[in-house]
């Protein structure tokens, strides 16, 4: 006579099976790189930013310093 089985994955006499990975997802486990922005240094979570290496206050254009143009007198002979 011959024992009975249990389908994988579920507990048989012996207490709980390991549950089975899905197909293709064997893989191990890597963490990512630690990526920080290039100008205050901060760790960079959002793709675009690792990408670019500049978190979104960063490359923000409004923050940047504002530029100041100073008036001047016309040349003489030019005008």
């Amino acid at each position: 006579m011959t024992s009975p089985t249990t389908p994988p994955g579920r507990p048989g006499p012996s207490g709980p099976a390991e549950p089975e990975t899905l197909p293709g997802t064997d893989t191990a486990q890597t963490l990512r790189p630690r990526v920080t922005c290039r100008r205050c240094h901060r760790p960079l979570h959002d793709p675009e930013s690792r990408m670019l290496r500049l978190g979104p206050e960063c490359r923000d254009p409004a923050e940047r310093v504002a530029r100041y143009d100073v008036d001047q007198e016309p040349l003489p002979g030019v005008g």
